[in-house]
């Protein structure tokens, strides 16, 4: 690979080939070298950290407000982490709707009250016209471990569990992108997965995030 491609940030095997193969050997450390969906950290803590690029903004079943909530707050779930605190970090690009903004706004303030979280400090910038896309959206969260993923425990004849259907949330955005007339009724699964917390003090080894290296 030469040059980047749009597959390398779909949360694919091709994104993890590249974080283990390129990323991961400059900054080597026994933390990041686990590949967890959040650092854990001394002091009983995780700490996870998302960008969040959406087309369209608004989409059946959320918007790239809620989803970059329900996101990090689900990277420390699945790290064994409940969730307290985030940062919220906006790039806007010139001449985009302050309507528009105000409703992600909202959604984030209503997503987080959702989870029981807060958001401690952020930042905003503005980019040029025609050099972003209307807006992108990081956030990091802190959560205190409640249990630690195990995967070289996993043997076989252990149960593998789905949360929900597969693809939902990339279908909702597909077909509401290219407004395919012929599909309806299809919603983004995007939704916070606190229910699961309780898991890890009842034998779970491991859960992941399925963007991060697919099925």
């Amino acid at each position: 690979m030469t040059k980047i491609s749009l597959e390398l940030g779909s949360g694919g095997r091709l994104m993890r080939d590249f974080i283990s193969g390129k990323v991961v050997p400059l900054f080597k450390n026994p933390i990041l070298s686990e590949l967890h969906d959040a650092a854990h950290l001394p002091g009983g803590l995780a700490l996870t950290t998302d960008s969040y690029t959406v087309d369209p903004l608004f989409f059946p079943g959320g918007d790239i407000g809620s989803l970059c909530i329900n996101g990090t707050v689900n990277d420390l779930v699945v790290s064994g982490a409940r969730p307290a605190y985030l940062t919220l970090s906006l790039i806007i690009e010139e001449g985009f709707e302050l309507e528009q903004l105000e409703k992600i706004l909202q959604s984030i303030k209503r997503t987080a009250r959702k989870n029981s979280v807060e958001i401690v400090t952020g930042d905003t910038k503005v980019v040029p016209q025609g050099q972003g896309g209307k807006i992108y959206i990081n956030t990091a969260g802190v959560g205190r471990l409640l249990g630690r993923p195990q995967p070289r425990k996993i043997k076989p004849g252990d149960k593998i569990l789905v949360t929900g259907e597969i693809g939902e949330h990339g279908l909702a955005i597909m077909l509401s992108r290219n407004n395919f007339p012929l599909v309806s009724g299809v919603k983004s699964d995007c939704a916070p997965l606190l229910f699961l917390l309780p898991l890890w003090t009842q034998g779970a080894l491991w859960m992941r995030d399925i963007t991060r290296g697919g099925l």
